[in-house]
């Protein structure tokens, strides 16, 4: 019993052992050597920057330091990068942001935050902050290095705003799945207030009854992040016109429909 036992497992033990020979160690990245030889909050080993531009952020960043205490640092690399090493270079504490720009992953942008941002910026914000600025078409239309400034100025806005709960601004792409929302509600909200009894204007109590759905649609979905990321009176104009456009529209489709079924009947 004890052989059958031995037998039964041999081969597991045999594929972990080659697991442990085939294996390599991994290390923590340490190359200090990378670090330039004067203190700077801006090391551009993939030279994502010009010239103009890295001198321009270096000089923003350390007054935004000096005024506000919040270090924020910016590290773009390609094939190498200093690691652990960047901690005693640059002073690490809670206070501090170090963004990395690596274009090897399939989003540009990463963040090494300090514990005192999320008091003011939740998670969800930096994961926003990420996908917003960092994504390939993104990076595409405005560039490596337009992106990487324009996360830095989001971030800036919200630590003198004293916090944010999303990411400043509203991009096209985001706007245009708003309005489409509203729409949706819109149309929704239409063919539920549509009338089923003839003689009625307004069918108030299916009305009532979807109002989860086209609420949810046009309030949650449609209003509240054009709300929460700009105070520009138009978008939130357009969704509304859009709403409404959207009621109409399904009300009076409903109705022609029901009026055709009706005059049908009597013939």
């Amino acid at each position: 019993m004890k052989a059958e036992y031995r037998i039964r497992f041999l081969p597991g033990f045999f594929v972990f052992f080659i697991c442990l020979l085939i294996a390599s160690p991994s290390f923590a990245y340490n190359n200090p050597e990378l670090l330039p030889d004067h203190q700077t909050p801006v090391i551009d080993l993939a030279k994502t920057l010009s010239e103009k531009q890295r001198s321009e952020l270096e000089t923003s960043l350390n007054n935004y330091e000096e005024e506000t205490g919040w270090k924020i640092r910016v590290l773009s690399q390609y094939e190498k990068s200093p690691g652990i090493a960047l901690r005693k270079f640059w002073e690490i504490d809670e206070r501090s942001l170090i963004l990395v720009a690596d274009p090897r992953g399939g989003n540009l942008l990463n963040f090494n935050i300090g514990d005192a941002y999320f008091a003011l910026m939740p998670r969800l914000f930096w994961v926003e902050l990420q996908t917003r600025f960092g994504n390939q078409y993104y990076v595409r239309d405005h560039g490596e290095d337009g992106a990487i400034l324009d996360a830095i100025s989001a971030v800036e806005t919200c630590l003198d705003r004293g916090g944010c709960q999303v990411v400043p601004g509203l991009p096209r792409e985001q706007w245009l799945w708003t309005l489409s929302s509203s729409v949706l509600g819109g149309l929704i909200a239409g063919v539920a207030a549509s009338p089923r009894k003839k003689g009625q204007l307004f069918a108030w109590p299916w009305f009532l009854l979807l109002s989860p759905l086209w609420v949810m649609l046009f309030g949650v979905f449609g209003i509240t992040p054009v709300v929460t990321r700009t105070n520009e009176i138009l978008p939130l104009l357009r969704n509304c016109l859009g709403f409404i456009g959207g009621l109409i529209s399904a009300y009076l489709i409903v109705q022609t429909v029901f009026d055709n079924d009706s005059n049908n009947t009597k013939n």
